[in-house]
């Protein structure tokens, strides 16, 4: 007997980057990174700054993913994401260079500003970049 799979959908307000049948999702949310496997129960959360993976067979894929939302269903996960990015589509130099921007940034910068915490999230966001390229890339 097949396993049984759902639907994932990744968008972005750009672009769809993921429509399709999966047997396995894993997301970074905000208190944490949760599972997804077939028939799970509903629920609805808030996402964080990390990797998505899904899996299709014996397949891993992998997304860089930076906050939004993820609406899991008994057959589908729908994930609303602010951005989300294939590791191939990473300009590695280019996280890399934000990512030293930022903390010199966050060196210069008084911690109750509000500069202060957009520069957090900016060194937050290239070091994801960078880990999930570094680690997926081939």
């Amino acid at each position: 007997m097949a396993q049984q799979r759902f639907r994932l959908e990744v968008v972005t307000p750009q672009r769809l980057l993921v429509s399709d049948e999966v047997d396995e999702v894993t997301a970074p949310g905000i208190e944490g990174e949760f599972g997804v496997l077939p028939g799970h129960t509903p629920f609805l959360t808030a996402l964080g700054v990390g990797e998505l993976m899904y899996r299709i067979g014996g397949e891993e894929h992998f997304l860089a993913l930076r906050h939004g939302f993820a609406e899991v269903q008994h057959e589908k996960v729908t994930v609303l994401a602010e951005e989300a990015e294939f590791p191939s589509e990473i300009d590695l130099s280019l996280a890399e260079a934000e990512k030293a921007e930022a903390e010199a940034e966050l060196q210069r910068l008084s911690h109750e500003s509000r500069e202060y915490a957009e520069a957090q999230a900016k060194l937050e966001r290239a070091v994801n970049r960078i880990q999930v390229a570094s680690r997926h890339l081939r």
